[in-house]
């Protein structure tokens, strides 16, 4: 797949710090456990997408809100390090930085709690704002760790202005339909597409269902990611599985950013949806195989040497 200069990603969404404890297995209700290993790392599901899609080589911009801390100052600082365009993103001066925990299991599964902060004030002034760098763009990247008002107001202005609009309803939750129009492409796991639709979905042909359920309430394209299984892709023609990679996994976090986030980048350069779906599950198959978020998260030149083989 050739590299085009003119790709150019927006995401609006998350940044958090994440506090990380690997265990030999996670954790029940009530139960404590000894002997795991503590470590921390950037992530949020928008700064990882953010760094996910500028690591596969697209120009990226970040909209965003931060607080006035530590935590806050090495997020924005790793942004630059990264190149991503932080020209958008506010320090907020009332809520401290967002921090996820998250438990991993030795199989690599994670169960993961959120504390927001600044990111639930991330305003749709925050994105009106941002109008001219939306409108500019080749794909809008958004999530559900920001408030719902304002992921809608970054919809809208994208689709005004012709802009490819991914969804990653995640966290999952229910969404409007007048939110759903204005997407392009919805990128849900199993678990949110089950949530979204009442289906419950386990495979190809479940998701399938849900898919076309999703497509009747106006968006165009669903991408159901199904793990090992690789991804069902629906559109109204119909629908397809586009296998994924077998990989042995260490640690999922941060798994389906990836894909969102060179799923973007992909489909900026002008690639079809079969092969821009190709280009996201290899870039997750990538990082399932390294700890942690934004430190799982491949280069282009990683990405496509999986590609060749």
């Amino acid at each position: 797949m050739a590299r085009s200069a003119k790709s150019s990603v927006v995401v609006v969404g998350s940044s958090n710090t994440d506090m990380i404890l690997r265990l030999a297995r996670i954790p029940g209700p009530g139960e404590t456990l000894l002997g795991g290993q503590f470590a921390t790392a950037a992530g949020g599901k928008g700064a990882n997408q953010a760094v996910a899609a500028r690591r596969a080589g697209g120009r990226v911009a970040l909209v965003a809100r931060l607080g006035r801390d530590s935590m806050g100052d090495e997020a924005l600082a790793g942004f630059r390090r990264e190149g991503v365009d932080v020209s958008r993103v506010v320090r907020d001066r009332s809520r401290p930085s967002g921090v996820a925990l998250i438990f991993v299991g030795a199989d690599g599964e994670n169960s993961i709690g959120v504390a927001g902060g600044a990111n639930q004030r991330l305003t749709p002034g925050d994105v009106a704002a941002a109008r001219t760098t939306i409108a500019r763009s080749r794909v809008l990247l958004l999530q559900l760790e920001t408030p719902l008002a304002s992921v809608a107001a970054a919809a809208r202005i994208a689709r005004k202005s012709k802009v490819t609009v991914i969804l990653n309803p995640a966290p999952a939750q229910a969404l409007p339909r007048a939110l759903l129009r204005n997407v392009s492409l919805l990128t849900p796991n199993e678990h949110e597409a089950s949530l979204l639709t009442g289906v419950r979905v386990t495979g190809a042909a479940s998701a399938a269902k849900a898919a076309r359920i999703l497509i009747s309430r106006g968006v165009s394209t669903v991408i159901v990611t199904l793990g090992a299984q690789g991804a069902l892709v629906a559109t109204r023609a119909g629908s397809r599985l586009v296998p994924g990679f077998s990989v042995r996994a260490v640690d999922s976090t941060a798994a389906g950013d990836v894909f969102n986030g060179a799923l973007a980048v992909s489909l900026a350069e002008g690639a079809a949806l079969h092969d821009a779906v190709r280009f996201a599950h290899a870039a997750a198959a990538i990082s399932v195989t390294r700890p942690g978020a934004q430190p799982s998260i491949p280069t282009r030149r990683e990405i496509d040497r999986l590609l060749r083989k």
